[in-house]
């Protein structure tokens, strides 16, 4: 058990490590009608892949969606908001997508100040595709980092360490 404990606090430790010492940040997450505030009621779905360089402050980003009830008119970055709260727009990324579809994508960069950055690291933005169906949005996702690998590999060798001391 001891084992156990000291494995989760270092697999955690060399995590949050690497995501403060590292010059690129990846986020992953859901968008969905269920992320609106208030929540919208879509079959509306999407993904969103996200990449900060905390040297240099360029974002980048790699959203696709699918099935809007609705045509997507323009779609933004918002914050600072919490899961559950509403904020201005951060970023108008609407030209770099697909503006009359019910599914499609957007791919693009922009250089962001630091504090977008400090917003971005801290969870506190948030993806919000606008549809005819919707105007103050049709699906949303907040704007979370993937876990950190290292972190997570350090905790699975913790485990498997602990399982392997108990056979013996």
């Amino acid at each position: 058990m001891q084992i156990a404990a000291c494995c989760l606090v270092v697999g955690g430790a060399i995590s949050l490590s690497t995501a403060a010492s590292a010059s690129i940040i990846t986020y992953n997450f859901d968008i969905s009608g269920s992320q609106e505030v208030p929540a919208v009621d879509t079959p509306a779905t999407g993904v969103g892949l996200v990449t900060i360089n905390t040297e240099t402050n360029l974002l980048t980003w790699d959203i696709s969606y699918q099935d809007l009830i609705g045509t997507m008119t323009v779609a933004h970055f918002h914050g600072p908001a919490d899961f559950g709260a509403n904020a201005p727009v951060e970023l108008d990324i609407t030209d770099t997508g697909t503006p009359g579809t019910q599914s499609g994508s957007f791919l693009g960069e922009a250089m962001i100040t630091n504090d977008q950055m400090a917003q971005l690291l801290d969870g506190l933005w948030y993806i919000n595709i606008h549809s005819t169906f919707s105007p103050p949005g049709e699906i949303r996702g907040q704007v979370i980092p993937a876990p950190g690998v290292i972190g997570l590999l350090a905790f699975a060798g913790c485990i498997g360490s602990s399982r392997k001391r108990r056979a013996n």
